[in-house]
């Protein structure tokens, strides 16, 4: 029999759902506890909190009793349905058990995954800790969801062998295979538990909740609003509340002006928006045109035009015949009309995300110049979201996002990740600095103090080559430091601390061990680390929103720990990552009280002033339609599980509720990381029926406007060329003394000579450096320093086994940095077979002679100027003269550039000589100027010997450079002489750690930089 239609009704969608609602009660129950006495059924805690609100704006600021409110929980699988007066809906008195926490069923079902991928591959056995075993937990999600989607249909796990009869591939024979296994013994596991799934709990939950009102009907009213019935056993739960004496359903935007034609179409369309609604009307046994409007949801005829518009646009694909323009057209605006109705709608489309958050940010500030007008971003993109809220506080302005923020983005979030991270590669330089560099990381002292000597830890050992791994290769690497002792030993105090609380992780990563004993370690190092020598470091960490929430996920992992399946050290930080997503946090009251960013669902129960429908991308809204890992399309609707089409239908009607606000614009990114997007179906669907009405611009286009705002926001009122840098510092600061190395870097770029030697700045290393860039010379030109002087005349019978003996020792020192020595050491021993060739053929032409290694020389100028220098190594020939070499493991100077005196390096250390300025070396001329590159590549070196130009010697080349020097010498002299940055672009230096220094990309643009 169907049920009484008298206290069925629905409020239209241009109208705000929960004020119509509010405003219908207070009108049917004038006295307050009437009021009181009925209760209102919800689709969440969130409409809850909405309805409430929509009371207190009505009454003005009186006092009112309010009627008790509930969720239903149809739209939300963790609301379960509260209590009544009675008690006996409560889970006790129905004989419930309760529900199986996520976590838990998560990681027992991530056994069963492992358990069988090991089975059907026993080689993956041996495969312990591999990322196999994160993936699985990672499935056993799916395998959650999955179980859900069945318990919520109240299907049977048996119709799986139905499946079989089909034929399938071999894949899938695997998969239900699988399944059979699972759902065969997964109520046993269940029944070990006590427990049972969350959906099966809410199922029966309804089911005895509709026994108990036809046992004993309530005699106050129950009023069933805003649900569109789309679970089964919440559907039953509206049709046993509308055989209630006292029951009454109210449905959001159902569409009571199509024809009966339309209407049948739409039944079997589930991607359209009207199809839940006309399911569960056909459930009911209840004619549309039985279901009334509510009292308070009647609105002017030019209100409803909008809503007759997106009605037609989404119509069924088999009646778009009526977009055309001679069909029947009574349930849509006329054309006259047509502009009038969407004079309030607006689009925008935007060149990326950030310009279309940054754009939506804007109209969310423009609607606060207007006094009491409401806003709010509508999305289901949450990065979408996330980025609005970030451009909002360049006003200052914190919007409450409905969906929350998620929990692994936390501060107490992100410092078990990094902590977990740090834990996971043992201590690496990046790690351990982001996670000691975090807000909350204290280590037991004031945050100013571990800040500053964390700092000296970082300049001293984390800067360059990565030291060998934990903290014993961070004490080794101090220990090479240089540092002086005082230093050292406060260092390794602050590192013994930290060591120590450090070691339990230490030992689990090198032996292994359980997700129980991973997770106390870790948790027992995060909360020493957040402490500070005035408060406990568990105080500090778990405070706060977050922190609460973060303690709620950790005491349930903790419970849950037990049950997981086996998990190696270095997959615990993505096993964490895994089990932290989908987590939220969701602030307890509303940061701004006119702006907010919603998600469909919430938006679709309350209108603002404005809405703004964001991320209209197919694919984002609405999202994909995947069947998921466990069943195609075709096993699913075997099976008996709805369609995937029927989210879309959800989204649909979140979407044409939404369209029908005061004021709207439509918004979406034409492109997403570079790639081109797909407009909404809906926003392609309004174009063409607009179009079929012959104005096809009837919606406005601010996109713009918009655009020239997001453009300009961020640019000055005025741009003024920045001008190249041009010091000038007092002639006392200037410096008299520079080695031949810092000569060329005078010549070709003044101002890096001034941030140098004036400023005294010197760049840092990069962290976790390339061992190629690092200790490029030092290493190499030790090793030949220690031969040469040991075999400064004749040679050893074998100088390659030398020379490898000399850098073993050398080569031990480099232990703490196994990146180092393993980058350097091979390519060592190609260079010493390379220098053996060559020192036997050089020795050949020293006669009588010896070599020097490293030799200390000077030269006074006119003026007082100093330079300096520190030769790799000279040559004194019996009979030729000297032979200056210099050793590069980089690229050497061209001919060109040593003889125009751009690279004066080796004639200035041949002027040099030839005045006697070398220690031990009498003055002499120097007839030979050579280059040895020694890279350790294939080529293991090379040399070049610096031959002068024609017609001249290498005394005059050195004469010439030394008369460039004392130029130079005598232009910086004059006070009004500037250190130019890069005066000639052409002769730049290939490398300089100072051009940022320099701002040189904001003015080498506007100017050649000439001095």
């Amino acid at each position: 029999m169907p049920v009484s239609t008298a206290r069925i009704s629905t409020i239209p969608p241009e109208v705000s759902f929960v004020d119509a609602l509010a405003d219908g009660l207070l009108q049917r129950f004038a006295e307050p506890m009437e009021l009181s006495g009925a209760t209102l059924l919800l689709p969440t805690r969130r409409a809850v909190r909405s309805l409430q609100e929509a009371f207190l704006r009505r009454s003005g600021g009186r006092s009112l009793l309010l009627p008790r409110m509930m969720p239903l929980g149809d739209l939300d699988p963790e609301e379960i349905l509260l209590s009544e007066e009675d008690g006996l809906s409560d889970a006790k008195a129905f004989d419930l058990p309760p529900a199986l926490p996520g976590l838990s069923r998560q990681l027992m079902l991530a056994r069963l995954v492992q358990a069988w991928r090991r089975q059907r591959t026993p080689e993956g056995a041996a495969l312990g800790g591999s990322s196999q075993d994160v993936a699985a937990v990672e499935l056993a999600a799916e395998l959650a969801r999955f179980f859900d989607q069945v318990q919520t249909e109240g299907l049977d796990f048996a119709g799986l062998d139905r499946l079989v009869e089909g034929d399938l591939a071999a894949h899938w024979e695997e998969t239900l295979d699988f399944l059979r296994l699972v759902t065969e013994h997964w109520p046993q596991i269940e029944a070990a538990e006590g427990c049972i799934g969350p959906a099966e709990r809410r199922r029966r939950l309804h089911e005895q909740r509709i026994a108990l009102w036809r046992k004993r009907p309530p005699e106050t009213p129950v009023i069933a609003a805003g649900s569109t019935g789309s679970i089964p056993s919440t559907a039953d739960l509206l049709a046993a509340i509308a055989e209630l004496p006292r029951g009454e359903i109210v449905l959001p935007g159902l569409d009571r002006d199509c024809s009966d034609e339309v209407w049948s179409w739409i039944g079997q369309d589930p991607a359209h928006p009207q199809y839940g609604l006309a399911r569960l009307l056909e459930r009911l046994e209840i004619p549309r045109s039985a279901v009334g409007v509510w009292p308070a949801g009647e609105v002017a005829s030019d209100a409803s035009q909008r809503r007759r518009l997106v009605a037609q646009a989404l119509l069924p694909a088999q009646t778009t015949q009526l977009w055309q323009p001679d069909a029947p057209r009574e349930s849509t605006p006329d054309a006259s009309g047509l502009r009038a109705c969407l004079n309030a709608v607006k689009r925008l489309s935007c060149r990326s995300p950030g310009e279309e958050a940054l754009a939506i940010a804007l109209l969310l500030r423009q609607a606060l110049e207007t006094p009491e007008k409401t806003a709010a971003l509508v999305t289901p993109d949450r990065d979408l979201a996330r980025r609005v809220a970030a451009e909002l506080r360049r006003w200052n302005i914190d919007i409450d996002d409905s969906a929350g923020q998620p929990l692994a983005l936390t501060p107490p979030g992100q410092f078990l990740r990094l902590t977990a991270a740090m834990l996971e590669e043992d201590c690496a330089p990046l790690p351990l600095l982001a996670a000691l560099k975090h807000p909350l990381a204290r280590g037991g002292q004031p945050p100013g103090r571990f800040r500053e000597i964390l700092r000296r830890l970082e300049r001293a050992v984390l800067r360059g080559p990565r030291p060998a791994p934990g903290f014993e290769g961070l004490h080794a690497a101090l220990r090479q430091s240089g540092l002086d002792e005082a230093e050292r030993a406060a260092l390794e105090e602050w590192l013994n601390d930290l060591a120590a609380a450090f070691r339990p992780c230490g030992e689990l990563r090198r032996n292994g061990g359980s997700l129980s004993e991973l997770l106390e370690a870790h948790l027992g190092f995060a909360e020493y680390l957040a402490g500070t020598d005035e408060e406990a470091g568990a105080a500090a960490l778990w405070a706060g929103e977050a922190g609460e929430a973060a303690a709620d996920f950790v005491a349930e992992l903790r419970e849950a720990a037990g049950r997981s399946p086996e998990v190696g050290p270095g997959d615990y930080p993505a096993l964490l990552d895994s089990l932290m997503s989908g987590r939220v946090v969701r602030p307890r009251h509303g940061r701004h009280p006119r702006l907010a960013i919603l998600g469909p669902l919430e938006a679709r129960l309350l209108h603002r002033d404005l809405l703004i429908l964001g991320g209209l991308n197919e694919g984002t809204w609405p999202a994909e339609s995947e069947p998921g890992p466990w069943l195609s399309r075709p096993m699913r609707r075997d099976f008996g599980l709805p369609p995937l089409e029927r989210r879309i239908g959800l989204s649909a009607h979140d979407f044409a509720q939404a369209f029908c606000a005061p004021e709207v614009v439509l918004s979406r990114s034409t492109r997403v990381e570079g790639s081109p997007t797909v407009p909404s179906r809906w926003l392609l669907r309004l174009e063409a029926c607009l179009e079929s009405h012959g104005d096809a611009e009837a919606i406005e286009d601010i996109s713009p406007r918009l655009q020239r705002w997001t453009e300009e926001i961020d640019r000055p009122a005025e741009v003024r060329a920045c001008a190249a840098p041009a010091p000038r510092p007092p002639l006392e600061a200037r410096p008299k003394r520079l080695s031949v190395t810092r000569v060329e870097t005078w010549l070709r770029d003044p101002y890096a000579l001034y941030a140098r030697e004036i400023l005294g700045l010197r760049p840092l290393d990069p962290l976790d450096a390339d061992p190629s860039l690092a200790e490029r010379g030092t290493l190499i030109h030790r090793i030949l320093e220690r031969f040469v002087c040991k075999w400064p005349r004749e040679l050893p019978a074998d100088p390659a086994a030398e020379l490898l003996a000399i850098g073993e020792e050398e080569f031990a020192d480099l232990r703490a940095w196994p990146g180092l020595y393993a980058f350097w050491m091979p390519r060592f021993r190609r260079i010493a077979q390379w220098v053996g060739a060559a020192e036997a053929r050089r020795r050949a032409e020293l006669g009588d002679g010896r070599i020097l290694a490293e030799v200390q020389g000077r030269l006074e100028l006119p003026g007082g100027f100093q330079l300096t220098a520190k030769a790799d190594r000279i040559e004194c020939r019996a009979t030729r003269g000297l032979a200056l070499l210099d050793y590069k493991t980089g690229t050497l100077p061209s001919k060109k550039a040593v003889h125009s005196g751009l690279a004066p390096q080796l004639p200035l250390e041949a002027a040099i000589a030839r005045a006697g300025g070398f220690e031990e070396v009498p003055a002499d001329s120097v007839e030979a100027l050579v280059f040895w590159r020694l890279s350790g590549d294939e080529a293991a070196g090379t040399e070049a010997d610096i031959a002068p130009p024609k017609e001249e010697s290498l005394d005059d080349l050195a004469r010439q450079a030394l008369e460039g020097l004392e130029r130079l010498v005598r232009a910086f002299e004059d006070p009004e002489t500037a250190y130019h940055a890069r005066p000639r672009p052409a002769y730049a230096l290939a490398y300089n750690d100072y051009s940022h220094l320099a701002r040189l990309k904001e003015w080498a643009a506007t100017s050649t930089g000439d001095a």
